[in-house]
């Protein structure tokens, strides 16, 4: 199943999105052992489109990429490299993307498209073998970085340089589990402002899906609701020389195979 989330008269609400376009609105709990239920056969008209889900947690994965790796000039981890964005820095597909301003202000702000994984049912001490069986679905999503924030005054800190509001965007769909047996052989691709910039597929992670879940949930719950963002491919800003950072009136588009397209414009904040 492909479920949304927009907006009603009544407030945020589910349906089910068809390839030809089409909607239906959806009821129930999506982490229920039932999940959503069809509510009639009748298309509904779509309100505002909202990140597919409200995330309880967002942790994020470094270096997981080999191709990133090398643009980076770093080795390959030993281990998953994590850190944590706030929940607040959830941005719904097509809203903007707002460059932080006031004494938080930063001017390298870039974009990493990325897989996201959203965990179903609480998983802990889960092994490899048995941790896609914990995934609810997949979506897209833009780990966007303020990279001098991150590397220059964070103090060996991401979270501050993640963590921004809107610095997480993510849809436009999530797709079950279901449609999506292999999250290891799925094709990305970023552009800007129309120019691709990244350009690989999940196969190129250095620790896939399910190694992820298995070393996450080892010693710790991962709530349903958890969203698992992967890592980002080769084709970053800060991987050109010079560097590439987002400005305002950019347009950043990632689309994942089998998933769809995620954009969002680039704004700067104002007072």
């Amino acid at each position: 199943m492909r479920i949304i989330r927009h907006l009603t008269s009544d407030g945020p609400a589910y349906a089910s999105l068809q390839q030809d376009g089409n909607a239906f609105a959806l009821t129930g709990d999506l982490y229920s052992q039932n999940g959503l239920q069809l509510v009639s056969a009748s298309p509904i008209p779509l309100g505002r489109r909202l990140a597919p889900i409200q995330p309880v947690n967002i942790i994020g994965i470094g270096l997981n990429y080999r191709g990133h790796a090398r643009e980076m000039n770093r080795p390959l981890p030993e281990f998953p490299m994590i850190f944590v964005k706030t929940t607040n820095s959830t941005q719904d597909p097509s809203a903007p993307i707002v460059l932080p301003g006031s004494r938080n202000a930063s001017h390298e702000v870039d974009y990493e498209g990325e897989l996201a994984v959203v965990i179903g049912r609480a998983a802990k001490n889960v092994s490899r073998a048995q941790a896609l069986d914990y995934v609810l679905g997949y979506t897209v999503a833009n780990d966007v970085s303020a990279r001098d924030w991150q590397f220059k005054w964070g103090n060996g800190q991401f979270c501050q340089g993640k963590g921004f509001d809107t610095f997480c965007p993510l849809g436009p769909v999530l797709v079950t589990r279901d449609e999506i047996p292999d999250p290891g052989q799925l094709a990305l691709r970023t552009w800007v402002n129309g120019e691709l910039r990244q350009d690989s597929t999940t196969s190129d992670l250095i620790f896939d899906v399910p190694e992820l879940i298995a070393f996450l949930s080892a010693s710790k719950t991962l709530l349903p609701g958890t969203v698992i963002l992967t890592g980002t491919p080769s084709g970053v800003g800060a991987g050109f020389q010079p560097p590439r950072y987002l400005q305002p009136g950019d347009t950043v588009a990632i689309e994942i195979e089998r998933i769809g397209t995620l954009e969002n414009t680039v704004t700067r904040e104002s007072f």
